[in-house]
């Protein structure tokens, strides 16, 4: 995979090379806080199973080594269970900034390089579950408004977000249907007490 994109003069968003690994995870354990370890979890189960399709890392253009990993984001393989046949799709998750570069773009220059290798890839939709406002501020409708479903009732409806790629087809609508790995490592949707929570929060 060719990708390098500027984000900015000192930044360069590319692919993740495994000397950055390490990095990787310490950002993903920094960004998701008491949830970071599951996360790198994981990303490990993603990588060890192949269904992880891209992982991009954001870093100091200037110092481009483990040292400079400022933000990552992943896209691994998914399934759409439509009608006529299963289709894969792509899932970004997880997305990840560190901290003292939060709310300065970032994010948003990660979001666009993942849809820009998921539209290389060929993929016909990228899902994620997430913020509807960040994330619908960004490219990303609720799964529903384009005839999709949730892969658990455990993700909250409006969290559920999709973006359309040129490769999509009307047909192409149903449950979506995650990886392994999702599962085999508890990261689907929300679990109570913090779903009930969100759920009367957004009554």
């Amino acid at each position: 995979m060719g990708l390098a994109t500027p984000y900015r003069r000192d930044v360069q968003i590319r692919a993740q090379r495994d000397r950055d690994q390490r990095a990787v995870d310490a950002l993903v354990t920094e960004a998701f806080a008491d949830e970071g370890p599951q996360v790198v979890s994981l990303l490990g189960a993603l990588h060890r199973s192949g269904a992880l399709r891209a992982s991009l890392v954001a870093v100091d253009d200037e110092d481009d080594d483990t040292a400079g990993v400022l933000g990552h984001v992943a896209l691994s393989r998914g399934w759409v269970d439509a009608r006529e046949r299963l289709v894969e799709v792509l899932v970004l998750s997880p997305l990840s900034v560190t901290p003292a570069r939060q709310r300065a773009g970032l994010g948003t220059a990660l979001l666009a390089a993942a849809r820009e290798e998921a539209v290389r890839q060929g993929a016909p939709a990228v899902f994620l579950e997430g913020d509807w406002r960040y994330y619908g501020d960004r490219g990303y409708d609720p799964g529903s408004a384009h005839g999709f479903e949730r892969p658990s009732a455990r993700v909250p409806g409006r969290a559920f977000q999709v973006t359309l790629l040129p490769a999509h087809e009307p047909w192409m609508t149903g449950r979506l249907i995650y990886p392994e790995a999702f599962w085999s490592t508890d990261t689907v949707g929300l679990r109570d007490p913090l779903l009930a929570e969100l759920e009367r929060a957004t009554d």
